[in-house]
């Protein structure tokens, strides 16, 4: 499935010559958007291959592959168990958007401490998730495994290589590592990682041989999830300028970012750069609530 490119018109960026265009991943479906879609695609077909009739994954209280999962089991025949972090929202689920989609999906929660989620990839932990709930087809937080960056190395398409630049946040690494896979060799790929800490150079190099890319720290707004108004009022302008959505974990801090490096003059000119949407939308309602405590600014639906 191949999406459509939008161009950005931004004064910033005719006055430094340069051209962004935006894939919408985020329209590639209405509940499975984004890399959720790519990374699902083929281990659902593993799972059903497997005859495994239960799926089950991990994350937090807003994660758009605890929702994109359970919608895409429901869809193709499965049973879906997620293993949620934060044992204190056992109570309250039900006034978090995000989990109440995935419970009207059918999925099942087992709610754990943060502490114990940590240990989310010992042997010993998953054997006890096997005792507990029977077999099951395992997909890793954040959906990245080797089936995962297959399913993401068609985002790109023939066309995108008039690129030289190409843009992806990052969350766990599969998106980006599909993306670095998949590009022409004289391509430049920049990730901006969601999250603090220089962990991800490692996990992306499980999955890449390539040296053609590198990660933009500096835009993770304090880490997973943290935002402030100046990241919010960003993604609202933005909107308001290009009628292009963002969402405040992952691609509005990279488009944030790319638009500061364009400022600093990182990019040359007439640097063609297109940035992947990889969707994450559905977490802005749950996120304003928090928003709207920290007396911060709404992002606009």
């Amino acid at each position: 499935m191949k999406i459509a490119n939008q161009q950005v018109y931004l004064p910033l960026l005719s006055k430094k010559r340069i051209e962004l265009a935006i894939k919408r991943e985020d329209l590639i479906h209405p509940f499975v958007s984004g890399n959720k879609f790519r990374k699902l695609t083929y281990n659902l077909i593993e799972a059903k291959n497997r005859k495994v009739d239960t799926l089950l994954t991990f994350g937090g209280a807003y994660s758009n592959h605890i929702a994109a999962t359970a919608f895409a089991a429901k869809a193709n025949g499965f049973k879906s168990i997620g293993v949620v972090r934060g044992d204190e929202l056992e109570d309250n689920w039900e006034n978090n958007p995000t989990l109440c989609f995935a419970h009207e999906q059918g999925m099942r929660f087992y709610f754990i401490s943060r502490e114990l989620y940590r240990a989310r990839s010992n042997a010993s932990f998953l054997k006890g998730l096997q005792e507990k709930f029977g077999a099951f087809y395992l997909i890793p937080e954040g959906g990245t495994n080797p089936l995962a960056v297959k399913g993401c190395e068609e985002i790109l398409s023939d066309g995108d290589r008039r690129f030289q630049v190409i843009c992806c946040a990052v969350g766990t690494g599969g998106t980006l590592s599909g993306i670095i896979n998949a590009a022409d060799t004289r391509q430049h790929i920049l990730g901006f990682p969601a999250l603090k800490g220089d962990f991800l150079k490692e996990d992306i190099r499980k999955f890449v041989h390539r040296t053609n890319w590198e990660l933009q720290t500096g835009y993770h707004f304090g880490g997973y999830a943290k935002v402030d108004e100046s990241l919010i009022n960003f993604i609202n302008d933005f909107k308001k300028r290009t009628q292009i959505p963002l969402d405040p974990v992952y691609t509005g801090k990279m488009l944030f970012g790319i638009l500061d490096l364009v400022k600093k003059d990182f990019f040359l000119p007439d640097t063609k750069i297109l940035a992947i949407h990889t969707g994450g939308l559905q977490g802005i309602a749950g996120m304003n609530p928090v928003l709207k405590k920290k007396n911060l600014p709404q992002l606009d639906l």
